[in-house]
């Protein structure tokens, strides 16, 4: 595994839309526009575990996220995709989305609405959400 460089932690604390291009059983790159963030060091980002992409995972748990900027500034990130889930993935999901909401404390966001830890927890499991942890193989671009 390959720890990331401290230009690279800037540019995804600082970018933290991504395309999560996985591979169908044909071969074929498919991409998916995710939100991605930096949680205690592990780069993480949240899925369903009835998405597509999920699937593809479970069967080829590799992944590039190719991470972006407004100046063309890009990180390309290969990995191996870890999913979390289970009990503690509505706990998890509560962690990466105060950090990609920016909100250390109090509601968070859902939908245009916004909920208390406990309803967020509740909406976690309701709509089967996991995490993404990417275990980082390779990182190339120009950040």
């Amino acid at each position: 595994m390959k720890e990331l460089s401290a230009q690279e932690v800037d540019f995804l604390r600082k970018h933290r839309t991504a395309a999560m291009i996985t591979v169908d059983p044909a071969g074929v790159a498919k991409p998916a526009r995710v939100g991605i963030a930096l949680v205690d060091g592990r780069l993480w980002s949240s899925g369903t575990q009835d998405r597509v992409r999920t699937r593809r995972l479970r069967r080829d748990p590799r992944c590039t996220l190719f991470v972006f900027s407004e100046s063309f500034r890009w990180l390309a990130v290969e990995s191996t995709v870890s999913i979390l889930e289970g009990p503690q993935a509505p706990e998890l999901s509560v962690q990466l989305f105060r950090v990609m909401q920016n909100r250390p404390s109090g509601p968070l966001s859902w939908f245009g609405g916004e909920l208390d830890e406990a309803a967020f927890r509740a909406r976690m499991v309701e709509e089967g959400r996991l995490v993404y942890e990417f275990g980082v193989e390779r990182t190339y671009g120009a950040p």
